[in-house]
């Protein structure tokens, strides 16, 4: 038998499980397919939102008894937002799987929203929205997905801005959640010491009468926006993201482009580290990374630098992407970067949590579990030649965004992308 079992409760939830028989720890999630690119602009922030209020108090839990409860047992209970997703988890020994479903059922189904909660938590948020503005390597993230999706929800804040979260009302928050927190946008995925058959008995009393509805779509996919972008600000350092579309996080070549991220800024032994920060000193962090939806993607670098070495980091990210598409990459560095993606990706399955996670993005994205088995064998299967060809497609001079923010101006820019702005 499989380790991986699904189970459709009556209400249409799908419960996926994954037994990892020697592990003490188990961990389950509850998922929403929502996330801030399903909002509209007036209600930015909204879903974020609803994740911090749904920890504030319930018709028979107040908040700190929701705390102390998953406390007097060693337990994590936690949530986060993305741009396609929600997730609301906790994490405990195997023998309390128990009270962490009554827990998050509790808080998920009878949340009562109450006015004076969501008053206080509408100033937390907002001091959210202050930090990361205050955080210029956090903020120019955000500055980016806005610019590189200009006018698509996908580029919004997850946070929202402080216009939107201050002039939400709860009617509107209430509204919001009784549409797209019900069953067909809803499943739950758990791993870890536990039996599938255990966990949708516990699960059917609380999620078996949940509103049913039929799931909508992302909405239209976003156009991704080339050109240049600077934001003034008075800073020690300026932060940089410079970037190109990908394919999306489904796409028969992703194994391309998750190669191309590791030997690009993938680790301390990728080509722009090396370069830009070992032989130069030109930067304390600099790496690439991979923002993968739906029905789009981008490869993104982030460094941070001096204001007068602004140009030459920026010449430095430009010439790398130049080498790989005219050369490509050897057969021994992309030797080295399988094994690097491979291992990096089995030590990051071992624990319960990150094993539940994987379930649920398998079911967002692929809407089947992906073996490892079958991941392994498509990273493999990536020639050079065909790295090559990605390279020449993706890393073109017409394809890039660069944002960055810090005491920088139009003449910091190297010739190559004054053109873009």
């Amino acid at each position: 038998m499989s380790l991986i079992q699904k189970t459709t409760l009556k209400s249409g939830i799908s419960v996926i499980t994954e037994e990892m028989p020697d592990v003490e720890s188990c961990s389950i999630g509850i998922w929403v397919s929502t996330g801030s690119r399903n909002e509209v602009r007036e209600i930015g922030g909204v879903s974020h939102f609803i994740e911090h209020l749904l920890f504030k108090g319930t018709e028979k839990r107040t908040a700190l008894e929701i705390s102390r409860e998953i406390e007097s047992v060693g337990g994590v209970l936690n949530a986060f937002t993305s741009r396609e997703y929600t997730c609301f988890y906790a994490k405990v020994l195997n023998k309390d799987l128990p009270l962490a479903i009554d827990l998050l059922s509790d808080m998920f189904l009878n949340s009562v929203f109450d006015r004076q909660e969501i008053e206080k938590e509408r100033m937390v948020v907002l001091q959210e929205i202050k930090m990361v503005e205050d955080t210029p390597d956090d903020l120019i993230h955000d500055l980016f997905a806005e610019r590189f999706w200009k006018g698509h929800p996908l580029g919004w804040s997850v946070l929202g801005t402080k216009k939107t979260i201050s002039s939400i009302s709860r009617e509107k928050i209430v509204a919001y959640f009784r549409e797209q927190y019900i069953s067909g946008n809803v499943f739950i995925t758990a791993a870890g010491g536990l039996k599938h058959g255990h966990v949708a008995r516990l699960l059917k009393p609380a999620f078996g009468p949940v509103r049913k509805s039929v799931r909508e779509g992302a909405g239209a996919p976003p156009a991704p926006a080339s050109g240049v972008k600077l934001f003034r600000k008075d800073l020690e350092q300026v932060h940089l993201c410079l970037g190109v579309p990908t394919t999306p996080q489904a796409h028969p070549q992703r194994y391309r482009a998750y190669l191309l991220n590791t030997i690009l800024g993938g680790g301390m032994s990728s080509r722009l580290f090396q370069e830009i920060r070992e032989k130069r000193g030109l930067a304390y962090s600099v790496y690439s990374y991979l923002n993968l939806c739906k029905d789009a993607g981008s490869l993104i670098v982030y460094a941070g630098t001096s204001k007068d070495k602004f140009r030459e980091v920026t010449e430095l990210i430009l010439k790398e992407y130049g080498r790989l598409r005219r050369r490509g990459i050897t057969g021994e560095e992309l030797n080295n970067a399988k094994e690097q993606l491979k291992g990096g990706m089995l030590l990051g399955l071992e624990t319960s949590d990150s094993r539940m996670t994987k379930l649920a993005r398998d079911e967002i994205y692929f809407g089947r579990p992906v073996p490892v088995k079958e991941i392994v064998a498509g990273i493999d299967r990536v020639t050079a030649s065909q790295m090559l060809d990605t390279a020449k497609g993706l890393l073109r001079p017409d394809n890039i965004t660069l944002v960055a923010i810090g005491r920088v101006s139009q003449k910091n820019l190297p010739e190559g992308l004054k053109a873009l702005n």
